[in-house]
């Protein structure tokens, strides 16, 4: 849907729009030549559907919309009321039985339209104008872009790092860009800049441009040998939050759709600053990108055990407080993966406020942290219940328990709620276990 302009020409009333077109050149709103381009083989008409589908985010004065739809008008027709709408929409209003102005709700007297020339070619030169203007700047983001890749493989030092810049500035502010590098053999030449003798200002530059980019796979390939990889975890763990930032979403990437590469990338390093990374709740998006590169690193098995050993299951427990759902949403998926190895239930069991922690979430977020809580509190209370089960009791679990088995969530979580409770009761007399469960002593 357009959205109304909110300049000078969207200030005009629907009930003045015959309005005079020598006034509309003067004012700019109606230029020479508008609506023709030149195609080599003389001047060509441009199509008015076409150029409102290209410019469909632009601010569209709102004397152009019709107020059925709201969308721009291409025939614009008025009524005996003054007022002017779409053809085919007052058509289609006039068909439903409808025999009044749509915007003044008056019974019409005549229900003639006279079709509104003046209006009508306004439109057209307005978006005429929008569209070759748009034209023009993207033919110079085109020739923009291969002039710096050009320049890129004469220049090094400094200048190499200001044209990378340009580039990724430029790739960055313009969907075209993006095409006229791939197009230009782009990716495989910045892909090429980054190895084991690449500044960290060359390497932040070049990762800020292929992180935008669409890569296939023999990109992703290239990008995945292990110099190259060495050197992206290496500006991870230095640079600015935006190359962090910039990083991770790279290494995500290059991880999509292959299933070895979690063996290849995941470096004590890397989990190591991804950690620093999520542990920075200044910055929520660096917070997030990192949390979602380590789900997708510790989906593999092999890793999981080196992510534990490198302390992540305590500073992920104490990280949890104040995270927004979606984050935390994360951080209960990867405890639950941690929780999946005997290393990972001992650092669980041994770090103090996990099941404290835990516990809270219950029925306090979404469904799915409800279940992913539940299954990490099970994983530490069936592997070591004596400790465990007391722990999450006097935390507050067996109420919680109760309120999920009594809410409406899904069957099986209901039923595993039901065995988590049974399970803690086991070292209880069933009075002392029943005053545990009082609501009043858990709900804050």
């Amino acid at each position: 849907m357009y959205q109304p302009s909110s300049r000078k020409e969207a200030d005009m009333r629907l009930d003045s729009q015959v309005l005079d077109l020598e006034t509309a050149v003067k004012d700019g709103i109606l230029g020479g030549n508008c609506g023709v381009i030149s195609t080599g083989f003389g001047l060509k008409k441009l199509d008015l559907k076409l150029m409102a589908e290209e410019l469909e985010s632009i601010d569209v004065p709102t004397v152009f919309i019709c107020p059925i739809s709201l969308e721009p008008m291409r025939d614009p027709v008025t009524l005996c009321t003054g007022q002017t709408y779409e053809r085919s929409n007052i058509v289609k209003w006039f068909s439903l039985g409808h025999y009044t102005c749509p915007t003044t709700m008056q019974e019409l007297w005549d229900d003639s339209v006279t079709p509104n020339k003046t209006l009508q070619q306004l439109i057209y030169s307005w978006f005429s104008q929008k569209y070759l203007a748009m034209k023009k700047r993207s033919e110079d983001v085109q020739g923009r872009v291969k002039e710096v890749l050009e320049n890129l493989k004469k220049v090094k030092g400094q200048a190499r790092v200001q044209a990378l810049k340009e580039l990724r500035q430029v790739v960055q502010a313009h969907g075209t860009a993006l095409k006229t590098v791939v197009e230009n053999g782009g990716i495989a030449f910045i892909s090429s800049l980054l190895g084991p003798f690449t500044t960290h200002a060359v390497g932040s530059e070049v990762i800020g441009i292929l992180v935008n980019l669409n890569l296939d796979l023999n990109s992703k390939s290239d990008l995945l040998q292990p110099a190259k990889i060495s050197l992206i975890v290496d500006i991870l763990n230095e640079g600015s939050i935006e190359t962090k930032i910039n990083c991770t979403r790279l290494i995500g990437m290059l991880m999509e759709g292959n299933d070895f590469a979690s063996q290849n990338v995941a470096s004590l390093s890397l989990l190591v600053g991804l950690l620093r990374l999520v542990k920075d709740k200044k910055h929520q998006s660096g917070v997030l990108s990192g949390l979602i590169l380590l789900k997708t690193v510790c989906s593999n098995e092999s890793v999981r055990n080196s992510f534990v050993n490198v302390g992540a299951v305590p500073q992920l427990v104490e990280l949890m407080p104040g995270l927004n759902n979606e984050c935390l949403e994360l951080v209960l998926c990867i405890l639950e993966l941690l929780s999946s190895i005997p290393e990972g239930r001992l650092a669980l069991k041994d770090c103090p406020n996990t099941i404290p922690n835990v516990v809270k979430l219950l029925m306090k977020a979404s469904e799915n942290c409800t279940q992913l809580a539940l299954s990490i509190l099970w994983s530490i209370c069936k592997f070591a219940p004596e400790e465990c089960a007391s722990l999450a009791v006097d935390a507050g679990l067996a109420a919680k328990l109760l309120l999920v088995i009594q809410s409406g969530y899904d069957p099986v979580l209901k039923q595993r709620s039901a065995e988590l409770l049974k399970l803690c009761s086991l070292n209880y007399t069933d009075n002392i276990f029943i005053s545990k469960c009082k609501l009043t002593r858990t709900i804050e």
